[in-house]
């Protein structure tokens, strides 16, 4: 700053104020271009680093997320990133190992939440792949923390979730209105929290109607398309025609894309024969199945720009709207109903 006030000819304090832009200060505009001309031509850039330790804010905000190695779910990072820019704040990235059966890498998330915090970060999001209770890293609680597409097993830290209750009932409305009585559904793994909400949504829609789920008529694919094909197979074959569903309700599109195969290895034609309605919207499949994939979209993007919102809210010292915030999950139509 001693150069670029000394090249500008003009005080050091002058050139603090006009790169802190403030602009109540009573500088002149000529004054102001020829500081802004002097950091240009000295290449000069502010120290950041001194900057959070001197003002104790850094305006960063870090994201801990195993979406970085698994690209489904990827739009909440585009979402948060694009919300921060609005909030005038740098979004700092973190990955961590991707979950899988066991859990996620415990020791692999506390290292990534420890560098954030090193970076004088005044806010965490934390963001997972998909739906589920997480174990947080205790650092997280030094600083304001959001969950997004999660939620902390203690119930302590805000969280913003997909609405899957209200998604499974939007999907099974949508096959009601098209006349559709005896419907099918191919279930993700019954336990998880995505399971659970978009089962209870498909009774709430059933039992508006009048009618209730059939339980032989909810076989589980567990999420794979292999899984999706062989539960197709299972209730297609478990009836004679005039008993068989006309209509299937999939709880994500990679078993949706298996159930296509298992009804056109029946000669039956989607939807003629049997409609067919997907959860998720992964558009490297929905969109390119044959007929195109109606389906129920996660709302990546708004639960990351959400989350964002959120944890502006909290660094400013607002009050939440609320613990847990449920972002609704939109029909896409297309044609396979």
């Amino acid at each position: 700053m001693s150069d670029v006030a000394k090249h500008a000819g003009v005080s050091r304090t002058a050139v603090s104020f006009v790169l802190n832009n403030r602009e109540k200060a009573s500088i002149s505009e000529e004054t102001r271009v020829r500081i802004k001309s002097a950091v240009q031509a000295l290449g000069y850039r502010p120290n950041a680093g001194a900057r959070a330790l001197a003002a104790q804010r850094s305006d960063w905000y870090g994201l801990v997320t195993e979406i970085v190695t698994a690209p489904f779910a990827v739009n909440i990072i585009k979402g948060a990133q694009d919300q921060a820019w609005l909030e005038r704040r740098f979004l700092l990235i973190a990955p961590s190992d991707q979950a899988d059966a066991v859990g996620p890498n415990q020791g692999m998330e506390d290292a990534a939440v420890e560098k954030l915090l090193e970076q004088r970060v005044e806010g965490l999001l934390y963001a997972a792949t998909f739906h589920r209770a997480v174990q947080v890293p205790e650092s997280a609680n030094e600083v304001p923390t959001v969950l997004i597409n999660c939620f902390d097993i203690d119930g302590k830290l805000p969280s913003i979730v997909p609405d899957e209750r209200g998604g499974g009932r939007v999907a099974i409305e949508r096959l009601l209105k098209s006349g559709h009585r005896r419907i099918g559904v191919i279930n993700l793994d019954p336990q998880i929290p995505a399971a659970v909400g978009r089962l209870e949504g498909a009774r709430e829609a059933l039992a508006g109607a009048g009618l209730e789920l059939d339980p032989e008529l909810v076989v589980s694919g567990y999420a794979t398309a292999d899984g999706g094909y062989e539960a197709a197979c299972e209730i297609l074959d478990r009836y004679p025609k005039k008993d068989r569903p006309t209509a299937l309700f999939c709880l994500n599109d990679r078993m949706a894309m298996g159930a296509y195969d298992a009804i056109k290895e029946r000669g039956l034609t989607i939807p003629e024969d049997i409609a067919v309605i997907g959860f998720d919207n992964q558009e490297l499949i929905a969109a390119y199945l044959r007929p195109k994939l109606t389906t129920v979209a996660l709302p990546f993007e708004k639960m990351g720009a959400l989350g964002l919102q959120t944890l502006a809210a909290l660094t400013a010292g607002q009050p939440i709207i609320a613990d847990q915030q449920l972002v609704d999950c939109p029909l896409l139509e297309r044609s396979s109903v």
